[in-house]
């Protein structure tokens, strides 16, 4: 107990703000997009290697002199403020660019942000803004300074992540008090469950805190570690205290209950444990920081819950003593091996070809649909609407200007001997430029030969020396080896498509669209890293697939000494998951009951993360209810009860439990489905249909079914009554 207070009181302070402390953006490292960053800043010294966009509304058009001296106050603000590289506007060129349909000025701000992320800054920016509005405000009464692009859409989802974790625990806690309530009728019995949750949690955040010292993670897993960590260790929790209570009401005396609860619920909550954090762990073989990090988050809330049920609870069990069934409500409910569900078993004994036909028939029509599952981000609107930064991406999209945030950043590498400042050097450049003027999905190019307004490239390279050294830095290397190409997409061109741009232009043959043999093109940006991210995801998921079937399949089989009962138990987790990706295909694409889930339409695509989330996360938890099932069945067996005895004793025991355990489960899903992130809403829906179909058709139909059609070979070639 000292122990365990000692770990509370040093997560907490970790734990306390954590979202503050983790990585807001994603990140991939090793990829295409990453090494035009790192070009960027290290071959060119680019003071626009990471941008924020500025939008100043309400304000004279910059077209006009009074526009254009309101603009010059601006930027100098924005020089004058630590962290800004360099500022580009309608200043530096006289492109309309910058300049919205409704006179507003965009300012594109190049961002250094030393040792920490961007988005750290974003707080700085607007306070130097917001100085700058009490400035002009006499001059201009309604003006407005609005921030956004990638590191301010990610400060505010940091901010809005942590709000949103605290709302669906707060929508979470009194729905589970009020199963727990109906299942124990006792309050002690029911709030110890909810403190076990909320100390797993709590400390898997300290640890966490602590881990991303040494090994950045996303902010992405706060929300991830509290729904499954509530879950789960209410569950390992409810398990531990249901068989402490049966034990009880056996005429065992609480010491020996306790050690009987211990033994065989420890048992079960250490196997059920390790099913789950293997499916956590494989996440660690995708190269993306987000699903690496929900992966070391996943980890430790699982490892952290399963002490806790298996270390703290017992001692408090032993400490509270008969106190257990204080603050009684109502009769208590009727526990242990009950008629119903011996009942049950014993009629799916008698027909296990028509329990199979009957549960397996509807799993198989839902998992079908997984098939049209699409990876790609949702065309449209689908940040949260209530994020300001994502507001003013809505505002630049009514003033035709939304693809600011989506540009494309193509490095031309030129051969060896060739630099920018010579003729084939710009003329290579010029070609490029040109080619991609000419697509109808590019609105603008901006590029070295294009500086002074001309895009045909007839200036020739001696206009290099008169340009600005800043803008020679931002389009040209040091050494003038390579150049940028910027492409800015046209107006209302999607994630995906832009992303299919990005694979056409690094298909090209560079060479033909330079007319200069050995000229190589690498292509960057927000599209950029959109495609990369989708197929490093794609290309992992078969490794993910095969280390969690593989490594699960191995622990089942030296926890059951089986060899048919972790077969049977994989295959049906497979179905498991196929079947929450079918009910996510006619939710969330279809648009089947989305009003439910707080969606006005149908999303024509998902996210290229929630395979290998969902996947992972419900293989894990799916897991639980088998083993707790069949660890029942075990135990039977040991105590020596044929086949078909066993099977219902097993689910006379865990019938109620897994009953009990997956509205909990399902509960705490939902309250994250009520949620304003459609990521986190997809996920926590595809969980909870997961679970809901897991606890009632698999676990309590397709699973005994198959128990019993398979007899005495389910324990070949162990036996469960050679078992310590």
């Amino acid at each position: 107990m000292a122990a365990w207070l000692l770990f509370l009181l040093a997560a907490i302070p970790f734990a306390n703000g954590v979202s503050e402390k983790l990585d807001a953006a994603a990140r991939l490292s090793g990829s295409e997009s990453a090494a035009v960053t790192v070009a960027l800043r290290e071959r060119f010294h680019s003071p626009f290697t990471e941008l924020v966009l500025l939008r100043v509304a309400a304000a004279p058009s910059p077209a006009t002199p009074d526009g254009r001296a309101m603009l010059a106050q601006v930027t100098d603000a924005l020089h004058a403020t630590r962290g800004v590289a360099g500022v580009l506007s309608y200043l530096e060129s006289d492109d309309d660019i910058f300049v919205g349909q409704d006179g507003s000025s965009i300012v594109v701000v190049g961002v250094n942000p030393g040792e920490g992320a961007s988005d750290a800054l974003i707080p700085r920016l607007q306070a130097a803004t917001d100085a700058l509005r009490l400035q002009l405000k006499s001059r201009y009464s309604g003006i407005a300074f609005r921030w956004t692009g990638e590191a301010a859409v990610n400060a505010d989802i940091r901010r809005e992540s942590s709000e949103e974790t605290r709302n669906a625990e707060l929508r979470v806690v009194p729905i589970t008090l009020v199963l727990l309530l109906i299942a124990f009728r006792s309050v002690i019995s029911a709030v110890l469950p909810l403190l076990c949750g909320a100390l797993s949690v709590v400390i898997a955040l300290g640890l966490t805190a602590a881990v991303n010292r040494i090994w950045p993670l996303s902010v992405i897993l706060v929300s991830i570690v509290s729904m499954v960590g509530l879950g789960l260790s209410i569950d390992y929790a409810l398990l531990i205290i249901s068989r402490y209570r049966e034990a009880l009401e056996q005429g065992l005396s609480r010491p020996a209950a306790i050690a009987e609860a211990s033994k065989f619920g420890g048992r079960t909550v250490i196997v059920s444990g390790t099913a789950v954090a293997i499916g956590f762990a494989a996440m660690l073989l995708v190269r993306v920081n987000d699903v690496r990090s929900i992966g070391v988050g996943g980890l430790l809330v699982t490892t952290v819950s399963v002490l806790v049920a298996t270390t703290l609870l017992p001692l408090v069990l032993t400490w509270i003593g008969p106190w257990i069934d204080a603050g009684r409500i109502g009769r208590a409910p009727r526990r242990g091996v009950t008629g119903y569900w011996r009942r049950w078993a014993s009629w799916v004994a008698r027909h296990p070809l028509l329990v199979l036909a009957v549960a397996g028939l509807p799993l198989l029509l839902l998992a079908a649909q997984a098939t049209r599952l699409k990876m790609d981000l949702p065309r449209g609107a689908w940040l949260p609407v209530n994020v300001e930064s994502v507001r003013v991406l809505r505002e630049l999209d009514a003033i035709g200007h939304s693809s600011f945030g989506q540009t494309i950043r193509v490095i031309i590498d030129l051969p060896a001997g060739v630099t920018v400042d010579s003729e084939p050097g710009w003329n290579a450049v010029s070609k490029l430029v040109t080619g991609y003027s000419k697509d109808a999905r590019v609105a603008h190019v901006w590029a070295i030969t294009t500086v002074n307004g001309d895009d045909s490239g007839a200036a020739g390279p001696e206009m290099l020396e008169t340009y600005p050294e800043p803008v020679r830095r931002s389009l040209v290397s040091v050494d003038a080896r390579a150049a940028l190409v910027e492409l800015l997409p046209r107006q209302g061109l999607a994630p995906v498509d832009a992303a299919a741009f990005v694979r056409e232009i690094r298909a090209a043959d560079a060479a033909a669209l330079t007319n200069l043999p050995g000229t190589r093109l690498e292509v960057g940006g927000v599209p950029a890293f959109n495609a990369d991210y989708k197929d490093a995801i794609a290309s992992a998921m078969p490794r993910v697939i095969l280390s969690v079937v593989c490594t699960t399949l191995l622990v089942l089989a030296l926890a059951f000494r089986s060899a048919l009962i972790p077969l049977k138990a994989v295959t049906l987790n497979l179905l498991s998951v196929a079947a929450a990706f079918g009910a996510v295909v006619l939710a969330f694409q279809d648009g089947y009951g989305l009003s439910w889930v707080g969606l006005a339409r149908p999303l024509d695509g998902g996210f290229p993360i929630l395979p290998v989330l969902v996947f992972c996360v419900v293989f894990g938890l799916s897991m639980d209810y088998e083993v707790f099932l069949v660890a029942r069945v075990a135990d039977g067996h040991r105590a020596g009860l044929a086949d078909g005895a066993a099977v219902a004793e097993g689910l006379a025991g865990t019938g109620r439990v897994i009953t009990l355990a997956a509205a909990i489960m399902v509960a705490v899903f939902g309250g994250f489905v009520l949620g304003d992130f459609v990521l986190i809403k997809i996920l926590g829906f595809a969980l909870g249909v997961a679970v809901f179909l897991d606890a009632t058709l698999i676990r309590l139909a397709l699973g005994p079914a198959l128990i019993c059609l398979a007899g005495r070979f389910n324990w070949w070639p162990g036996n469960p009554r050679d078992r310590p």
